[in-house]
């Protein structure tokens, strides 16, 4: 259940925010309250994250989420891999559009997007 685009987006969201609760971790990242339950458990266990309390805190139940350095290396090792999966689908993209163009041209149907 945590693929690697959650876990990076996770881990990406929680390194800028860490006191996002996970009623707000769902909402910002258009999962369920408990897929965000299960995979912030699953980086805790894999040693990406620690979960610390504010315990001076009146709300006991507020928590921040903490990168570890494990998992600022693995959030960088992941950036890196989806810059690449992205460039590789832009230039895939980029081609289709140039055959586009080359066929609407041949047809005389080319209009400039």
């Amino acid at each position: 259940m945590l693929d690697e685009t959650t876990h990076y987006t996770l881990l990406k969201t929680l390194e800028e925010n860490p006191g996002l609760s996970q009623r707000d971790l769902a909402k910002k990242l258009g999962i369920s309250l408990g897929k965000v339950n299960y995979c912030l458990n699953a980086l805790v266990e894999k040693g990406s994250l620690k979960i610390d309390n504010f315990r001076k805190s009146n709300n006991k139940l507020a928590y921040a989420y903490l990168l570890t350095p494990q998992g600022i290396e693995s959030r960088a090792r992941m950036t890196v891999q989806f810059l690449k999966r992205k460039v590789q689908e832009y230039e895939q993209l980029r081609n289709e559009i140039e055959e586009l163009q080359r066929e609407a041209k041949q047809k005389g149907l080319e209009e400039k997007v």
